[in-house]
């Protein structure tokens, strides 16, 4: 299975559970609606939020933004108050920081030297310091938050001081990495060793190297720790029969195939 990029999103699922990064990247199947998604929505809700509101002063001003973007999100009711504890603990984080910086940061990122294979991603923040250092921010609205320990084992976190050394052309020991929890106003941050960066590149390569030479039927689902979060849960031959795990993927095909039509007559109107 071909692949030329690999982000720390695609690298997670595959150690993961390898069907499931089949259903997601390989066959592009959209999360069975049944799926409970209000985390994911609530957190995409306020990072969008911060996004657009990384000048603001005031939470007053986050909430006129969050009224503009808060109806292209699925809001569970058990969500409502915690925008606010958010906006409230977002603008003293931010009142403490030098500079606002560069906000959803894209980047794609060459792996090894022949440049057959990169890493790509969005980076949340990236602020320079005044002695020419960096500092990450990655927002976490999740309620289980990562201590420092946890955080030196954070394959997102290297992946993204691995990207910015090489963007902004800084030695690894020069980039803090950190966690911002808005819902707690908790900061977490950590430096990384030269070391620790290679050893995670490393395993990157040999993980997109064990995806390329994978073929499609090769990729097996594993149960683990992580099935009781999995979206796709319902089409996993772990919890059911072969027969409804083939009728499961079957109307995901056609849910994909209705929505890429969808968004075909869209982009058509568009213009």
């Amino acid at each position: 299975m071909f692949i030329k990029t690999i982000s720390n999103s695609k690298h997670e699922t595959f150690k993961q559970c390898q069907l499931k990064y089949k259903y997601k990247y390989v066959e592009r199947l959209p999360e069975p609606e049944a799926a409970n998604t209000d985390a994911l929505q609530f957190g995409s809700y306020i990072h969008k939020v911060l996004e657009d509101g990384v000048r603001c002063k005031t939470v007053a001003e986050l909430v006129e933004i969050s009224n503009e973007v808060r109806g292209s999100y699925r809001i569970n009711e058990s969500y409502n108050g915690k925008e606010l504890i958010c906006f409230e603990n977002f603008i003293k984080f931010n009142s403490q920081l030098e500079d606002v910086g560069e906000t959803e940061a894209q980047f794609e990122v060459d792996l090894d030297l022949k440049g057959e294979l990169t890493l790509n991603g969005i980076i949340d923040r990236v602020i320079k310091g005044k002695e020419g250092g960096y500092l990450i921010i990655d927002y976490k609205t999740s309620k289980r938050e990562k201590t420092k320990v946890d955080l030196f084992m954070d394959s997102q976190l290297q992946g993204y001081v691995y990207a910015a050394s090489k963007i902004y052309n800084v030695p690894f020991d020069k980039i803090v990495a950190a966690h911002f929890y808005p819902l707690t106003g908790n900061f977490v941050h950590v430096k990384y060793s030269v070391g620790q960066i290679n050893k995670h590149v490393r395993k990157l390569i040999d993980d997109a190297w064990k995806i390329r030479k994978k073929k499609k039927d090769e990729f097996r689902a594993s149960r683990n720790e992580f099935c009781n979060w999995c979206a796709y849960k319902t089409a996993c031959p772990e919890f059911n029969s072969p027969d409804n795990v083939e009728k499961v993927v079957c109307e995901l095909k056609e849910q994909k195939k209705r929505l890429n039509e969808e968004k075909k007559k869209s982009n058509a109107s568009d213009k």
